[in-house]
Formats: C-alpha cells, sequence, structure tokens
C-alpha cells in the first residue's frame, strides 16, 4: 500500500493555492475576467506606468502570470512555470515598490510574495502529485532549471531598467517644461 508522502501534498497544495491565484491574476490582464482591465485597457496602463511598449507589456505579463499559473497547478515544466511567474511579479514590484513594502499603502508585498512563492517551487520541483512526476521529469530537468530562471532574470532587469530609464527621462522632460 503507497502512503502519502506529506511534502509532495503540501508542494501540491502550494502549487495549486499559488497557480491559480496567478492565473485569475494573469486573466483580469488578458480577457478582463474578474474585472480586470483586459488587453487593451491593460497595455494603456502598462504604457502609463512605463512599460513599453505596452501592448507587448501587458501580453508579456499576462501570460507569465496565467501561463505561469495554469503550469504550477499542473505540476508540469514547473521550474520555467516558476521562473515565468516570478519574472511577471518582479515587474510588478518594480511598479509598487516607491509605495513601501506593506499592500495597504500600495506596496510591493503581495506580488513580492507571489514571486517569491512560485520561485520557491519552481526551483523545489513539483513533487510527486505532478504531471512532471508522471511524465518522468521530462520537463523537469536541472539544465531548465538553469536556463529558466537565468534567462527571466536577464528578462526582468532589462524590463524594470527600461522602465526606470524611461521615466527618468519623462521626470527630467517635466522639469524642463
Amino acid at each position: 500500500m503507497t502512503c502519502i508522502n506529506r511534502r509532495d501534498l503540501a508542494l501540491l497544495a502550494l502549487r495549486a493555492g499559488t497557480g491559480a491565484v496567478l492565473m485569475a491574476h494573469g486573466t483580469q490582464k488578458l480577457f478582463g475576467w474578474f474585472g480586470g482591465g483586459g488587453l487593451d485597457k491593460t497595455a494603456a496602463a502598462m504604457e502609463h506606468m512605463g512599460f513599453t511598449p505596452g501592448r507587448h507589456s501587458a501580453l508579456a505579463a499576462g501570460l507569465g502570470e496565467t501561463g505561469g499559473g495554469a503550469l504550477l497547478v499542473l505540476g508540469l515544466a514547473t521550474p520555467a512555470a516558476g521562473a515565468a511567474a516570478a519574472g511577471a511579479m518582479a515587474g510588478a514590484v518594480s511598479v509598487h515598490a516607491p509605495a513601501g513594502f506593506f499592500a495597504q499603502a500600495g506596496g510591493y508585498e503581495y506580488p513580492a510574495f507571489l514571486g517569491f512563492t512560485a520561485a520557491a517551487i519552481g526551483l523545489a520541483g513539483a513533487g510527486r502529485y505532478s504531471l512532471d512526476h508522471a511524465t518522468g521529469h521530462t520537463f523537469d530537468q536541472p539544465w531548465m532549471l538553469a536556463l529558466a530562471f537565468t534567462a527571466t532574470a536577464a528578462a526582468a532587469a532589462t524590463v524594470v531598467t527600461k522602465r526606470a530609464k524611461a521615466q527618468q527621462a519623462a521626470a527630467a522632460a517635466d522639469e524642463a517644461a
């Protein structure tokens, strides 16, 4: 008789909860579900926040959250899923950082928590109750872990740096005017 492994069950619960929250958050951006703005309004908001081009930024954030979240729920390609979701949340952290840490003041507490949780799941692996386990870890290889997190870190750093430079240029233009 097979014994239920508590750690694997905990990973399933953590994946399901985190992935579902990320999926809901991403579908707000992509489809306007759950009171979200949909792709067009999210693109306009992204432009306003300094992410250009806005449509590409909205699509990338929405897909990172929705796709990363769905893969986390399934426990499939877990390193890539965790990295994608964490990268999307890095952009959100950069938006909320000026308001400080705590969410009640508009801070980055919530996106940071989602990003760190997704990253931790990506690093830990999906556990026994997952599609990664069922497929013999075909999409959960050590090289994928290194590639996914390196590529995501580089992409997130590039996007956040580009946004910061655009904001500095806009602030300088406002001061000059």
